[in-house]
C-alpha cells in the first residue's frame, strides 16, 4: 500500500514538472513572438539561413534586412525609406556583419553607440572573422556581444535560439520606441 502510495505521489510530481515546464516554454515562446531583429547583412545566402533558422525555433519574432552600415542607419534613425516607425520598427536586437559595402559593420556600430537614441540597442557582431583585434576593437566600440558565424546548420539554429531567449526578453524589448 504505502508503494502504490509513493508511486502515485510521485507520478502526481512528475505531473507538476510537466506542467511547470510546459508552462515556461510557452512564457518563452510568448516572450519570442513580439519582438524585431534587424540583420545587417550583405551576403543573400546569411540572410536566408538566419531567416530559415528563426522558422525552425518558431520563434515568432520579425526578421528585417538591411544589406548595408548604410541603409542600417537610415533604418535606425528612420530617414528615407524608413521614415515611418510602423514600417521600421525599433529592433530589439541587431545582428552586424563586419564587413558589408559602403559603410562597414565597425563604423555603424560606432555610430550606434554613440547616439543616445540608438545606443541602448543591444548589438550582436555576427561576422567570420575570428581576428583577435575585430573581437577587441568591437568590444572598445560597445558591442553587446561577437559571435563568429556557426559553420554547421545545426549550430547556427543553436545560435540563434540563445540569442532569441537572451534578447527578446521584456526588459530587452524595444519595439516601443
Amino acid at each position: 500500500m504505502r508503494l502504490a502510495r509513493a508511486e502515485q505521489e510521485k507520478r502526481e510530481g512528475e505531473n507538476i514538472t510537466d506542467v511547470t515546464g510546459k508552462k515556461q516554454e510557452m512564457m518563452e515562446a510568448e516572450r519570442m513572438r513580439c519582438f524585431t531583429i534587424l540583420m545587417a547583412e550583405d551576403d543573400p545566402d546569411d540572410r536566408f539561413l538566419m531567416e530559415q533558422a528563426l522558422d525552425d525555433i518558431h520563434s515568432g519574432g520579425d526578421l528585417r534586412f538591411v544589406e548595408d552600415g548604410e541603409e542600417l542607419m537610415a533604418y535606425l534613425r528612420r530617414s528615407g525609406v524608413y521614415a515611418d516607425p510602423a514600417l521600421s520598427p525599433r529592433p530589439a536586437l541587431i545582428l552586424l556583419d563586419l564587413n558589408m559595402p559602403k559603410k562597414d559593420g565597425r563604423e555603424a556600430l560606432v555610430e550606434i553607440k554613440a547616439d543616445p537614441e540608438l545606443q541602448k540597442i543591444p548589438v550582436a557582431i555576427w561576422t567570420t572573422s575570428e581576428e583577435v583585434e575585430d573581437k577587441r576593437q568591437c568590444q572598445k566600440a560597445g558591442a553587446d556581444l561577437y559571435v563568429a558565424k556557426p559553420v554547421s546548420y545545426g549550430d547556427l539554429v543553436d545560435s540563434v535560439r540563445r540569442l532569441v531567449v537572451r534578447y527578446s526578453s521584456e526588459e530587452n524589448f524595444s519595439g516601443s520606441m
